[in-house]
């Protein structure tokens, strides 16, 4: 039974909060869509730990969608073999991985040791911060230390068919009961942070400025007359 709620019943719950929780707070609280940048009070961290992980979070989302979304019977089709793909996973993977928790270390470092940072910010604020920390971190962990210590596991046999699973709405929560602890608190963290984000700031990502693109400048002309 535990199996099942937490592979089955937990991440279906979390993925309803995320979408139900994004079109309530859109309806109810547009005025409060937003990053609330406390660059006026910080700058310099804000923008190292911003970059880093921007950098990093998306070569690590494309991984992780190209990981459990593609069979390694596709990408042994492409003339990928298992071993070229482990290498790739590891060495790319943790190299965005470190650049990713690198700048979320910088980040959480900021928000929780300047006192200004952090008297601007609110609960969800510190707590996304460090749930985020952690999902890098043992994200990092799991593939990284996995291979040392577990060389023989293959998360494609397991995890990747266990996700496409949920997708397709035929959950087969026994693909879960070998993985070890370290990804089961990678996903389980994982999705916890899908069920927060509508209630955090995290909603800033759907708000991509893609109009500044194409919008006139804004002309600032000194008053002479002063």
């Amino acid at each position: 039974m535990s199996d099942q709620f937490l592979w089955v019943i937990f991440p279906y719950i979390c993925m309803a909060v995320f979408i139900v929780g994004h079109i309530f707070r859109w309806r109810n609280d547009q005025f409060g869509w937003t990053a609330k940048s406390s660059e006026f009070i910080e700058k310099k961290q804000l923008m190292i730990g911003s970059l880093l992980f921007h950098i990093g979070i998306i070569p690590v989302i494309a991984g992780h969608v190209a990981g459990l979304g593609i069979p390694k019977e596709w990408t042994r089709a492409l003339g990928i073999s298992d071993h070229m793909y482990h290498m790739g996973a590891i060495w790319g993977g943790g190299f965005f991985g470190v650049v990713t928790f690198l700048g979320m270390l910088i980040l959480t470092w900021r928000r929780f040791a300047i006192s200004n940072v952090r008297k601007l910010s609110s609960a969800s604020d510190l707590i996304v911060n460090s749930l985020l920390l952690f999902i890098v971190f043992i994200g990092m962990y799991s593939v990284i230390g996995t291979s040392v210590t577990q060389p023989d596991f293959d998360y494609r046999d397991s995890i990747s068919i266990w996700f496409r699973s949920l997708l397709i709405f035929r959950p087969e929560a026994s693909f879960m009961s070998g993985v070890p602890v370290a990804f089961q608190l990678h996903i389980l963290s994982g999705f916890l942070i899908f069920a927060m984000w509508p209630f955090t700031r995290l909603v800033h990502v759907w708000s991509v400025p893609l109009n500044y693109v194409g919008r006139s400048y804004i002309i600032y002309r000194r008053d002479t007359k002063k």
